[in-house]
């Protein structure tokens, strides 16, 4: 149809022509919907080695464990599926060897002898979570702690909050276990299971309370082809942020914003102050806007933490396909990936993470 118009296209026509556009764009999204549907399979493929997995640790740690799934018929990319298996195996040995207590002490502490692991996978928002949780003794905020002095990855007079305090545990060559047996001690493992699951654009969260339990949630996107993407505009440059971190975005009034030496630019959110991060800096690019009352303000929130980001415009919201940097480029602090734009120019995808690094180190590095 097009092509046939476009052989003897006159400017009368352009209705028609437009129409045949929009056409094609339905045909194409539907396309693109169905190929996507294709490529989801079930959770279920990557829980079913955990029975028997759990099975043999039971059985080598002397301890009663019984394994409960749900969610396996939530379905997830291939791609995705493939890249979890690892990370979801350390953390149910996690759960199996440290977590879960053996069957005697658990008596003593008033629990059924038999410990309980429940995996659990749900969609929430545009991604998805996979929770493994167990009913154990909870993670020993002393014991971490010691452990991180002693390791120097904190000070003594460090003031840290509980989640702070958890991700320790993620650090290379970081193990609490008094003993290296098969299974743990050896320290390796969680570090991996953080960087495999970041690697993947998802986040890894711990909520513990000694004596109860731990779960650890992992947040995946859908997909690691196409995210949902607000496009920004810093002086001449777009770029794309991911919508999942975006929780508002605001133009501040004068008395919302403040300088603390040594912190840098602040912004009062309704009585919490975030960090200012000026985009133009950390790219280091001719802005068209370097007031923030007059700029938008990007609220990010990532792992918890959150930071404000100056921008000059918000041009929408659109699905982007991501395309790798690293192939061809080195990585680059603050910058996930690039897309190519519907003008065809290239877009950067912002990484959030990054640029909480950034914002806290202060250093504009990504430029």
């Amino acid at each position: 149809m097009l092509s046939d118009l476009g052989s003897r296209f006159e400017m009368n026509q352009l209705p028609v022509l437009l129409e045949r556009v929009a056409q094609l764009e339905r045909n194409t999204r539907e396309i693109q919907e169905r190929v996507m549907g294709i490529r989801m399979v079930p959770i279920g493929n990557a829980f079913s080695r955990f029975p028997r997995l759990v099975r043999d640790l039971s059985g080598k740690a002397g301890k009663k464990i019984q394994l409960i799934l749900s969610g396996e018929e939530t379905e997830l990319d291939k791609t995705v599926i493939e890249s979890i298996g690892d990370p979801l195996t350390h953390l149910v040995r996690n759960s199996a060897d440290h977590g879960l207590e053996p069957p005697d002490e658990r008596l003593a502490a008033d629990k059924p002898e038999q410990g309980i692991i429940l995996l659990n996978a749900f969609h929430e928002g545009g991604s998805i979570c996979i929770t493994v949780e167990d009913d154990g003794r909870g993670l020993n905020r002393d014991k971490i702690v010691a452990k991180g002095i002693k390791q120097g990855l904190i000070a003594e007079s460090d003031k840290l909050s509980d989640e702070q305090i958890w991700m320790l545990i993620f650090k290379p060559g970081f193990s609490t276990a008094d003993k290296i047996t098969d299974v743990s001690g050896r320290g390796v493992g969680m570090d991996v299971v953080k960087r495999n699951i970041e690697g993947l654009g998802g986040t890894v969260s711990i909520k513990t309370v000694t004596g109860k339990g731990t779960t650890f949630t992992l947040k995946l996107p859908l997909t690691l082809a196409i995210i949902e993407g607000m496009t920004v505009r810093v002086g001449r440059d777009t770029y794309i942020v991911p919508l999942l971190s975006i929780l508002e975005s605001i133009q501040p009034k004068r008395e919302m914003l403040k300088t603390l030496v040594g912190k840098g630019e602040l912004v009062n959110v309704r009585g919490t102050y975030l960090p200012l991060m000026r985009l133009y800096e950390v790219f280091q690019l001719e802005p068209e806007i370097s007031d923030p009352t007059k700029a938008i303000l990007l609220i990010l929130e990532t792992e918890g933490e959150r930071v404000a980001v100056m921008v000059d415009e918000i041009l929408g919201q659109q699905q982007v396909v991501i395309k790798s940097m690293e192939q061809n480029f080195r990585k680059i602090e603050g910058v996930a990936g690039a897309t190519i734009l519907g003008d065809g120019t290239v877009g950067f995808i912002l990484d959030v993470r990054g640029l909480l690094n950034i914002a806290r180190e202060g250093t504009a590095k990504a430029a």
